[in-house]
């Protein structure tokens, strides 16, 4: 699909169900993830990002949120998500705007540059082990990179 069906698709998307999902492919030690785009059009809520998950999860987690949203939920830094991911609950987390034109590009050419906000739905281990604790090893780290804090070089 070139660029511009693509942009028509996303735009499609947006109009018929209030957001479009990107699926990122990971390579190397970059985690594969997925973002949503449009959510912060159609509504007052943030769109949404998940790292490290199988594509279908993170596309059925980001389609869970924008249901809530489309049926009045508001979505804030720190709030605490259950139900989305079986037997844990989730949290969402600030993306640092630093994040967004390397990582969230068709957000940044929906906006019209990188002023929109992101937020990142982060989940434990299944040991209840959250990426930030001093207990998770240095690939939960990298599958579930915390967004918040300014960027340097992607």
């Amino acid at each position: 699909m070139d660029l511009a069906a693509a942009k028509a698709r996303i735009v499609e998307d947006i109009r018929k169900y209030g957001c479009h999902v990107i699926q990122v492919q990971g390579n190397g030690p970059h985690p594969s993830f997925a973002y949503s785009v449009g959510i912060g059009r159609t509504s007052d809520s943030p769109d949404v990002c998940v790292f490290g998950l199988p594509a279908p999860s993170a596309h059925r987690l980001l389609h869970h949120y924008n249901k809530d949203v489309r049926e009045g939920g508001r979505f804030e830094p720190g709030q605490v998500l259950q139900g989305y991911i079986k037997n844990a609950d989730c949290v969402l987390r600030p993306v640092d705007p630093s994040h967004h034109e390397a990582l969230f590009g068709f957000n940044v050419w929906l906006h019209d540059g990188p002023r929109f906000r992101m937020l990142q739905l982060v989940y434990p281990t299944v040991e209840g082990i959250w990426p930030w604790s001093e207990m998770a090893t240095d690939w939960l780290r990298q599958q579930q990179p915390i967004l918040e804090n300014v960027s340097g070089p992607h």
